[in-house]
């Protein structure tokens, strides 16, 4: 029997897509939260691979890089598309999220108190572009599925993600933010209704970030 092993903070963060795969997949699993202090520990025993986390840890073999861990848990546990071409749509739109993050994240670290900046102005000039820009795209891909997924008629990891932070928003930002992209608040409302991941969500540590 396969063991896992995910290793990250005591937050939602990059960490949390693996979680809620493991909660969708019903998998039991190792959930470690670090502290910053062992973290540091952690880090100077050379424990991690390239010095940062989140890890998952599968039968002892390290790997490191949300998405890459995001892809190969989806691949086992069937929610990476039903296709060669599906899986090939899903990691791409991943991609893309990480574009939308790279962009919005000055206008992020502000908010969330990461670094000093006005984040009203980062706001209108930075974050609200970007979100416009990506949330177009995924809405682009979600009425083009048909399905109310991201990509064909079924759940995948992609989904997740995006609802996960969509939720995120609508609680930071507020409702207002998705005026021109209902379609894509629904979205993230109906995949955090699955009930395996309702359960988690009930759960989970509360955490603001």
């Amino acid at each position: 029997m396969v063991s896992y092993k995910l290793t990250y903070f005591d937050g939602r963060g990059a960490g949390e897509i693996c979680r809620q795969i493991f909660a969708y997949a019903g998998q039991e699993y190792e959930d470690q939260r670090l502290t910053d202090e062992q973290w540091e520990e952690y880090k100077a025993a050379g424990k991690a691979p390239y010095n940062q986390l989140p890890m998952l840890t599968i039968d002892g073999k390290p790997l490191a890089q949300s998405h890459a861990m995001a892809r190969y848990l989806a691949r086992e546990f069937g929610i990476n598309g039903k296709t060669h071409f599906e899986e090939a749509q899903v990691n791409s739109l991943a991609d893309q999220f990480k574009d939308y993050y790279a962009e919005a994240r000055p206008y992020l670290a502000v908010k969330l108190g990461y670094t000093e900046g006005d984040a009203d102005t980062l706001y209108k000039t930075v974050y609200l572009p970007a979100f416009k820009k990506h949330y177009g795209f995924l809405s682009k891909a979600l009425k083009s599925s048909g399905h109310g997924f991201l990509v064909g008629d079924s759940l995948t990891w992609i989904d997740l993600l995006v609802a996960q932070h969509s939720a995120d928003l609508l609680k930071r930002e507020g409702e207002s933010l998705f005026d021109e992209y209902p379609e894509m608040k629904t979205h993230s409302q109906d995949v955090q209704r699955i009930p395996q991941i309702a359960k988690w969500i009930e759960k989970r540590p509360v955490s603001d970030w």
